[in-house]
């Protein structure tokens, strides 16, 4: 059971990138999803998260009105859509399946590799 989350790259500040999250071995569509991210030095931080419908999100002060989180249970695929990006984003992003919500808050479970977005010049 993993989760992998593609997508990430090299990006000039303004820019925009796409990031995805599939799964294996378990049914992504039944789950909320959350999204973290980690920069050299920091901890690890929880971003957005989405309910296992989509019937809720919740966004991060950090990147509420940059970053747009959805998802297609169709495909059992979750995104994160990143505009705006500024050096303060460069980190490695992370999505998680969430074993409970707290104050919109996601609580992970099931961890997946990350994907590194770079912003710079």
């Amino acid at each position: 059971v993993q989760l992998q989350a593609s997508g990430g790259g090299l990006v000039q500040p303004g820019g925009s990138l796409r990031l995805s999250c599939a799964a294996s071995g378990l049914r992504l569509d039944y789950y909320a999803i959350g999204w973290f991210r980690q920069a050299p030095g920091k901890e690890r931080e929880g971003i957005s998260s989405i309910g296992s419908s989509g019937d809720w999100t919740y966004y991060a002060d950090s990147v509420k009105g940059r970053f747009t989180i959805s998802r297609d249970n169709a495909n059992k695929v979750g995104y994160l859509e990143l505009n705006s990006l500024n050096s303060g984003d460069t980190a490695v992003y992370y999505c998680a399946t969430c074993r409970a919500r707290v104050a919109g808050r996601c609580l992970p479970d099931v961890w997946g590799q990350g994907t590194q977005v770079t912003v710079s010049s």
